[in-house]
């Protein structure tokens, strides 16, 4: 079976080699890059990312890459966002008082979580929903690997996208699943094994 095609969006976000390697060691072929031609043909693009909303922002419209997925989507094509490659997603950020905009596939905002001790960090459960493709064969009391202070709290998009929910102090969105706009807020790369088989099943479904 010849592998899927993946590419990592390379915005200036950290974290970009390790999702490579991640999806590499469950079959696929990965490559870096910022090139929009290359976005568009492979079969599946990831969105990484790490650190503030704003600058992880300020990086993607400096490659145009609010159009290269907004594009892909257009035609149908699956892209996947991982921590604030899922954030970004949505229609605004706010950190510090200051709202910046996202890419607005999905409504919505991503707010502090209100809980005593944040960043929300280390290994944490999630409830996942019902009919989910990327959560298929594994365990309702595995565990995945979470470092984040924001997330979205609430879900005002498409009535049948599948959610999975976490709690750290309040409920917050870890996973949503929207025709081809899929994204998780946890790192599946740093998750071992139950990372590696959401990987899989995403890579699998393209």
């Amino acid at each position: 079976m010849t592998k899927k095609s993946l590419v990592v969006l390379d915005y200036g976000s950290g974290n970009l080699r390790s999702a490579q390697r991640a999806l590499e060691r469950v079959g696929a072929t990965v490559e870096v890059t910022s090139d929009p031609a290359a976005a568009a043909a492979a079969d599946g693009l990831v969105v990484p990312g790490v650190g503030a909303y704003e600058a992880c922002m300020k990086g993607l419209r400096g490659i145009d890459g609010e159009r290269i997925i907004a594009d892909r989507l257009a035609a149908g094509h699956p892209v996947l966002g991982i921590c604030v490659g899922m954030q970004i997603l949505f229609a605004r950020g706010v950190e510090f008082g200051v709202e910046t905009a996202g890419c607005g596939q999905w409504p919505g905002s991503v707010v502090k979580i209100d809980a005593p001790v944040t960043p929300h960090m280390g290994w944490n459960v999630v409830s996942a929903g019902a009919g989910s493709a990327l959560f298929k064969g594994i365990d309702a009391d595995t565990r995945f690997y979470f470092v984040h202070s924001y997330a979205a709290q609430a879900w005002e998009g498409d009535e049948h996208a599948v959610l999975t929910w976490a709690t750290h102090h309040v409920p917050f969105l870890a996973a949503v699943e929207c025709g081809p706009l899929s994204a998780t807020q946890f790192h599946p790369e740093k998750s071992g094994d139950a990372g590696a088989t959401l990987l899989s099943n995403w890579v699998e479904g393209l």
